[in-house]
C-alpha cells in the first residue's frame, strides 16, 4: 500500500514536469520547421496555366514543395501532386494552432461554360453532394483517411460573372473531430482551364477566410492570351462540366482526388502522444524491466493505432 501511495505521490509531483519538458521539446520542434519555411512576396509567375499570383496585402507565399509537405506530413491530408503553392495570412505559421492557407492548384481540362450560372438551386445541389460525398468516404477508408460528412453550406456560391471567378464555402465534419472543418473554394475561370484556390482552415476561422475574399478573388489571373475571354470556339477545347458541376466537385472528383482537404490538426495529436509515451516511461518503464521504444517510434506506433480507430 505504501508503495502505490508513494507512486501515485511522485506521479502527481514529476509526471507535469516531465510532459512540461517534453511540450518544450515539441514546441521548439515545430518552431524549428516554422523557422525553416522560405516565404515569397510580390509577383509569382505559376508554372502551370500561364497565370500571374499577386500576393495580396495580408499574405505570404509559400511554393509547391512547401505546402505539400504541410498538407500531408502536418495535417495529415493524401498527397496531390497538382498543388502550386500556397497564401498564408502574416502573422501565422503554418504548424500554430490557428494556421489555415489557401492552396492553388490548376485543373487544364477546357473552357467552363457559364451559361447555367443564374439557374442552379444550390439546396438541391447540396442534397447531391451530400450523397456524394458518402460514396466517397468508401475510398477514403482504403486510404487510410477518416470519414467525412458535408453539413452544409458555409456561404453559398457565388459567381462573380466580370471576373469570371465562383466561390462557395462547405462546412465538413472528419471522423471524430469535435471542431468542424471550414473549405472556402474558388474557381478563376480560363481559356483553357482553371485556378482552383481552396482556403483549409476550421469553421472557426470562417469570418476571417471570408473578410480575405475580395482580395483572393483578384490575387490569380490569366496572362493575356489565356483568359476566359480570350477563348476561341474553333479550335479551344469545352469542359464536360459547368458552374454547377464546379461546385459539386465533379471535376476534382473525375481526376481521382478526394475533392476535400482539411487541417487535422496532427500537431497537437503528437503532442499529446508524446506527453503520453514519457508518462508510460516514466510509470512503467522499470517495472517490466524491458527496453523502452524511443519515443518517437512510440509516438508512430500509437498515432497508427489512433488512425486505424478512426
Amino acid at each position: 500500500m505504501k508503495k502505490i501511495l508513494l507512486t501515485l505521490f511522485l506521479s502527481a509531483v514529476f509526471i507535469p514536469k516531465i510532459i512540461a519538458q517534453k511540450s518544450d521539446t515539441i514546441a521548439a520542434y515545430y518552431d524549428n520547421i516554422e523557422k525553416s519555411m522560405k516565404y515569397e512576396s510580390g509577383k509569382i509567375h505559376l508554372t502551370e496555366g500561364d497565370g500571374t499570383l499577386n500576393i495580396p496585402k495580408g499574405f505570404k507565399f509559400l511554393n509547391a514543395e512547401q505546402t505539400q509537405s504541410v498538407l500531408t506530413n502536418l495535417w495529415g491530408n493524401p498527397e496531390d501532386k497538382s498543388v502550386l503553392g500556397a497564401l498564408v495570412p502574416d502573422g501565422k505559421g503554418v504548424t500554430h494552432s490557428n494556421s489555415w492557407m489557401f492552396i492553388i492548384t490548376y485543373q487544364g481540362d477546357g473552357y467552363v461554360k457559364d451559361d447555367d450560372a443564374d439557374d442552379i438551386d444550390y439546396d438541391d445541389l447540396l442534397k447531391t453532394m451530400k450523397e456524394d460525398t458518402q460514396v466517397t468516404n468508401e475510398e477514403r477508408k482504403k486510404g487510410g483517411y477518416p470519414e467525412v460528412q458535408l453539413v452544409g453550406w458555409a456561404s453559398k456560391p457565388y459567381y462573380d460573372s466580370n471576373l469570371k471567378v465562383l466561390h462557395w464555402a462547405k462546412e465538413l465534419k472528419f471522423g471524430k473531430d469535435e471542431v468542424n472543418t471550414l473549405n472556402y473554394d474558388l474557381r478563376v475561370l480560363g481559356r483553357k482551364g482553371m485556378y482552383n484556390i481552396s482556403a483549409v482552415a476550421n469553421m472557426g476561422e470562417l469570418a476571417e477566410v471570408k473578410g480575405s475574399i475580395p482580395g483572393i478573388v483578384k490575387s490569380v489571373e490569366f496572362n493575356d492570351g489565356n483568359k476566359y475571354l480570350d477563348f476561341d470556339a474553333d479550335t479551344d477545347t469545352v469542359a464536360a462540366w459547368t458552374i454547377g458541376g464546379l461546385v459539386a466537385g465533379k471535376v476534382l472528383a473525375k481526376v481521382g482526388f478526394f475533392a476535400i482537404l482539411a487541417k487535422f490538426g496532427k500537431i497537437i495529436v503528437v503532442s499529446l502522444i508524446a506527453g503520453f509515451a514519457a508518462v508510460k516511461k516514466f510509470l512503467f518503464g522499470k517495472k517490466d524491466q524491458v527496453v523502452t521504444r524511443p519515443v518517437e517510434e512510440e509516438t508512430a506506433l500509437l498515432e497508427e493505432n489512433n488512425s486505424t480507430e478512426e
